[in-house]
């Protein structure tokens, strides 16, 4: 006898349902992939800095920990303290998953305090992670008038300057107000490293520059003696740096010391990277996944230690959580602060 065509109809639904129900969770559990791409690594800096160290070392290896394992070209774009990349980043750079990049720590607090040329939001950049915290050091060749902190008080001081937005600017512009210092801030080095080089040939005296930036290029210069440390500043003492003074105990109030902390805040912030903001969730997921991955994978360990560099990561929440609470800083401390770094 002859099936009924409403039974042929729901025999039909059953088993598209079926095949259908078989399929989706597989495509669902491939995901994004990368494959046949090349992941574009943006750094915001020159050649040769600590930031181009770090974005050369994430790259040769986070292509392994992304769907697809492409191929990972670093680029450099520097500009404005990285405000440049990070500009490129927030406004340009598609949102698919090629492209990440390594800004300043302390471009963050660019729009905040109103910097000019920081044309992104921090608090809606997709924050992927940091391979570490920082310390920043504020060093002065032995060959220089200045060789204690006490001496900075009365005596000049030349440093050089990678821009507005990093800390080489930051740190001693405002801390001439602040504290009474005496820094002779000179710019236009692209970079750290070319700074160091002004150092030897002694064109400038010294640096506001990440511990681990002076250990990793200039390894001889502080177990030498050749650079005296005259101060140190970050989220809290370095314990390496035990006899070193700690910036934030210098203040003269406690406005000033709430001042210097929020200057100081993007030491907690390390060496971030980062991705364009509102990307599909599947994309920030794969990339932020990806760096925690890569911060885990031995062989990157192994390459940063071979560089001089100290991996101690957070990820990309925490990174997040600490931009809100650098946001929600008291707008007389950031207007104040954001007025002595321009």
């Amino acid at each position: 006898m002859a099936r009924p065509a409403n039974s042929i109809v729901s025999l039909a639904a059953i088993f598209v349902s079926l095949a259908c129900g078989s399929l989706v969770p597989a495509a669902a559990q491939v995901g994004p992939s990368l494959a046949g791409k090349n992941l574009q690594m943006l750094i915001g800096f020159g050649p040769g800095g600590g930031y181009d160290l770090w974005g050369r070392v994430v790259a040769r290896h986070i292509g392994k920990h992304l769907p697809g394992n492409p191929s990972v070209v670093p680029q450099n774009m520097p500009g404005a303290g990285s405000f440049v990349a990070a500009n490129n980043i927030y406004n340009l750079a598609p949102k698919d998953g090629s492209v990440m990049g390594i800004i300043a720590r302390d471009a963050a607090l660019g729009p905040i305090t109103g910097a000019t040329g920081a044309r992104f939001d921090p608090t809606r950049i997709t924050w992927l992670g940091t391979p570490t915290t920082e310390t920043n050091v504020c060093i002065a060749n032995s060959t220089a008038k200045v060789k204690t902190l006490k001496d900075l008080y009365n005596t000049e001081l030349i440093v050089g300057d990678t821009g507005v937005g990093t800390g080489t600017h930051s740190y001693p512009k405002a801390l001439n107000v602040l504290l009474g210092m005496k820094f002779k801030i000179i710019a236009g080095f692209p970079s750290s490293s070319d700074v160091f080089l002004a150092m030897e040939r002694g064109e400038v005296d010294g640096i506001c520059e990440s511990l681990d930036s002076v250990s990793g290029k200039r390894p001889d210069w502080i177990p030498s003696g050749k650079v005296a440390i005259l101060f140190q500043g970050g989220a809290a003492p370095n314990p390496q740096l035990k006899d070193v003074p700690f910036v934030p105990d210098l203040a003269r109030s406690p406005e000033d010391r709430l001042a210097i902390e929020f200057l100081y805040a993007g030491q907690g912030i390390g060496r971030p990277f980062v991705a364009p903001p509102d990307m599909p969730a599947d994309r920030g997921k794969m990339l932020r996944d990806a760096f925690t991955e890569t911060m885990r994978d031995p062989e990157f360990i192994e390459d940063a230690r071979r560089n001089m560099l100290d991996v101690a990561p957070e990820d990309g929440t925490h990174l997040a959580a600490l931009i809100a609470k650098i946001y929600a800083t008291p707008k007389p401390i950031v207007d104040k602060v954001g007025e002595l770094i321009k």
